[in-house]
């Protein structure tokens, strides 16, 4: 019997969660419908887990996977502002829907603790920078609502019920094996793969907006520190970021000096939900998660870089399509 179990355990961030857990001699069930993950993703593993395919808004099928389990890190979502602008209806369905589902199903089945990825994008456009998790939310997309429906969700579960839960606000996660062909597809990979095959790199705005890269190893890392936390630390959201800030025009010249290639971007309209600056306050989950970033911006983009360029240059797919 699987003693934690990794929901959206075939997406990006998911995948790595499961290695580390897997690393660790841990007993793993991944819940995914494949939709946007791989079991190319899991492939080093697979012979360490147990795989279950399925869908958040499956209620029974939410019901088997919890089964049994004492720790649930809740990572499957519909991921992208942009996607849920163009469908709110369905990505309501899975981020909130399928969030609430999995809280009331792990209650049943006695689940301890639960982690849920929840996602800086509830911030919104605030001028006021660093982010701060007593800020008002702010959201300005589907998505950055859904989001904070589904951390107020578990906060409201540990309030009413006593469950173990803890809140993750991601900021822009990248790294190894996330996939730069979705149209919906994050702007480091984008940026590195059009780089590699010589094909200008989009830019929408003026380039001048800044993000706080997030690089994936970190976020594991908070992921395995607010499971193992004291039980102050739960019925609480954090920041998890590097608590440092790139413009996107810096970061097309950073991954271009890498590749040894000047950019030549196409700057096109800002699109809706996008938000203009973000900067990350983590003293909350330094305090009580005892999460501090071990990688940095830079020396995670040389690591994702190289991942990148070792598969283009093998010819390897970057992802693979999801139902491998």
């Amino acid at each position: 019997m699987a003693e934690y179990l990794v929901t959206g355990g075939a997406g990006f961030i998911g995948s790595h969660i499961v290695h580390a857990l897997a690393a660790r001699g841990k007993s793993v069930r991944v819940f995914d419908n494949l939709e946007t993950g791989s079991l190319a993703n899991l492939e080093a593993v697979r012979d360490r887990i147990e795989w279950v395919q399925g869908d958040l808004r499956d209620a029974a099928a939410i019901e088997r996977a919890v089964h049994g389990v004492r720790y649930v890190l809740h990572q499957a979502a519909l991921a992208s502002v942009p996607r849920s602008v163009d469908d709110p209806l369905t990505t309501d369905a899975v981020n909130v829907g399928g969030s609430l589902r999995l809280l009331a199903a792990a209650r049943a089945a006695g689940v301890r603790r639960l982690v849920f990825a929840s996602s800086s994008s509830i911030y919104g456009d605030s001028p006021s920078l660093p982010k701060v998790e007593s800020m008002p939310a702010n959201p300005l997309s589907p998505y950055a609502l859904q989001k904070l429906a589904g951390e107020t969700y578990f906060c409201l579960f540990h309030r009413l019920y006593g469950l173990e839960t803890i809140a993750l606000r991601y900021f822009n996660v990248f790294g190894p094996r996330q996939n730069p062909q979705s149209q919906y597809a994050a702007v480091i990979p984008l940026f590195i793969t059009r780089l590699l095959r010589g094909a200008r790199p989009i830019v929408y705005g003026d380039g001048e907006q800044t993000r706080d890269f997030s690089y994936v190893e970190n976020v594991v890392e908070a992921n395995l520190r607010a499971l193992a936390a004291g039980p102050r630390a739960v019925g609480r959201v954090y920041n998890i970021a590097c608590g440092e800030r790139i413009g996107l025009n810096q970061l097309l010249g950073l991954i271009g000096d890498e590749l040894g290639v000047r950019p030549d971007p196409i700057y096109a309209e800002p699109r809706p939900g996008d938000v203009r600056h973000s900067l990350a306050d983590i003293s909350a989950a330094r305090e009580a998660l005892g999460y501090a970033p071990a990688i940095g911006a830079s020396e995670g983009l040389r690591r994702t870089i190289a991942f990148y360029r070792n598969a283009v240059e093998a010819g390897t797919p970057i992802a693979a399509p999801a139902s491998s």
